[in-house]
């Protein structure tokens, strides 16, 4: 036989699961509209690309022209030293290692975003000693009394009808490989920096060499200088000149070193070592610069990570539109609670001192002054201003790469011209030698000639150095070995596996 209170339970409990009759019609209008996005659809901005670089029509590198860079686009320079110090900046430089925090940073921002596709859970307990309030209580009984709520579970879920979160993953995704571009962008940065420093630096050596050469050669004709005064042929002021031109090249001597700390301290730094335990052995510059490949132009969408960054974020920015278009559209809120609430702890857990509540909720801005129509018009032009941004990071790939190709260039035939001014002063410091030798002509024309020989000399190794370093701006400006391909994609972003890009 049924009890009474089984009777009342068992139809409560009927009532209960009526209640959620309306949910599957509910969820079934929740997922029809789950499909609609609103803002506009994402195309990567045209630019305008030249079909071949115009500094390059009247001088053409030996190698084809459809060869690659090596993503270690160091090794060309065959140099052992700057392979081992360039591998030690993809370890230790800072620089690079904050890039790649950014990158983790924003991928981690991706993760908090596709945290709203799901439910939200929770659960509480409370015991609670109130006191009601006497004057308005209307029957008998204590005016204080404990309630006691164990436990009460609480779910909220807001499903993304207009695309609101769809968007803002995208606008995260977007952001995060536009950091993982910047991540090879400042990892670039630092390689060409760092070859450069090094290449200023052998170039310091060289100047060290040719001075300390200068020096000894200063040195030789202070000492016939003096042969002859003692045997009466020069005079006081002779020896007296050679003894300062000797004097001043070696105070040029000495200062170069100067510069070449620097550089060592330099390297030191990129490398993440302190400059105080790092050093660098003497090694003038002497291998000639090796041909680099330039492919067209339109590869540098592809191959510099600062124009792939700057794309990224103009699609982050067009994500950001359809964020700010949703909130025109009513939110959608889907909800549920139960529990076990009661002032009688022994009674807490029985059926009839269960609580619940079930229901979906919709909500709609009716008036907010044009606030949503500005933030539409905010992110619009922030989109503008994005495109306008990209298309000038392109502009400014072509005028780098140009900048590089006509300076290697016009290095080369003055280059050219300068050895043959060496060779040339060289021929007129042995004729003014001779003639002073003979008595013919002052040690004043000797000086002139040697100083003359020691400018030019100078120059060439300051081109040289210059012409070096040029092809690694070139090698930075046609973006590495990298290329679009090494940007991870939206499922390696989203991916819960380790990611170094």
């Amino acid at each position: 036989m049924i009890r009474k209170s089984e009777q009342l339970e068992f139809k409560d409990g009927a009532r209960f699961m009526s209640k959620f009759a309306f949910f599957p019609a509910v969820l079934a209008i929740v997922v029809s509209l789950g499909g609609c996005v609103v803002g506009p659809k994402y195309k990567t901005p045209t630019v305008q690309t030249p079909t071949e670089y115009k500094e390059n029509k009247d001088w053409k590198v030996a190698t084809p022209q459809d060869a690659a860079i090596r993503e270690k686009w160091w090794e060309v320079y065959n140099d052992p030293q700057l392979n081992s110090l360039e591998e030690q900046v993809n370890v230790s430089n800072q620089s690079i290692i904050a890039a790649l925090d950014a990158f983790l940073e924003a991928r981690a921002l991706v993760k908090e975003a596709r945290a709203q596709y799901f439910p939200t859970a929770g659960v509480s307990a409370s015991i609670i000693n109130q006191r009601a309030n006497t004057r308005t209580q209307t029957s008998t009984g204590n005016a204080s009394f404990t309630a006691y709520s164990l436990p009460s579970f609480d779910a909220t879920w807001e499903p993304d009808l207009w695309g609101r979160v769809r968007n803002t993953v995208r606008a995260d995704v977007a952001n995060a490989q536009a950091s993982a571009a910047d991540l090879q962008n400042t990892r670039l940065t630092m390689q060409a920096e760092l070859a450069a420093d090094y290449f200023q630096l052998k170039g310091q050596d060289a100047l060290i060499k040719l001075l300390n050469d200068t020096v000894a050669a200063y040195t030789e004709s202070l000492r016939l200088n003096r042969v002859l005064f003692s045997t009466g042929i020069a005079s006081d002021e002779t020896v007296a000149q050679a003894e300062t031109q000797l004097e001043t090249t070696q105070a040029q001597a000495t200062n170069l070193g100067i510069l070449r700390a620097q550089y060592e301290h330099a390297i030191a730094l990129l490398i993440g070592q302190p400059a105080s335990t790092f050093s660098i052995l003497a090694n003038p510059l002497a291998a000639a610069p090796p041909d680099i490949p330039l492919g067209v132009p339109s590869q540098l969408l592809e191959r510099r990570p600062d124009i792939a960054a700057a794309e990224r974020s103009v699609e982050q920015a067009n994500a950001q539109i359809g964020v700010a278009t949703a909130a025109f559209y009513p939110n959608v809120t889907l909800s549920a609670s139960g529990g076990f609430e009661s002032t009688i702890v022994s009674s807490l857990f029985t059926w009839p001192s269960r609580v619940w509540s079930v229901g979906p909720s919709i909500s709609e801005t009716i008036f907010d002054a044009g606030l949503r129509r500005a933030t539409v018009q905010q992110f619009q032009a922030a989109y503008d201003q994005t495109v306008a941004n990209y298309r000038n990071t392109v502009l400014t790939a072509f005028q780098q790469v140009e900048d590089n190709i006509s300076e290697l260039r016009i290095l080369s035939v003055e280059l050219g011209q300068q050895d043959t001014a060496v060779k040339s002063a060289d021929r007129t410091l042995q004729l003014a030698t001779d003639r002073y030798r003979l008595g013919i002509d002052p040690y004043l024309n000797v000086i002139t000639a040697q100083t003359t020989l020691f400018s030019n000399q100078e120059t060439a190794v300051n081109l040289r150095i210059e012409e070096i370093t040029t092809t690694v701006q070139l090698i930075k400006a046609l973006g590495g070995g990298w290329n679009a391909s090494q940007i991870p994609a939206s499922a390696q972003v989203i991916s819960k596996s380790q990611l170094n890009p």
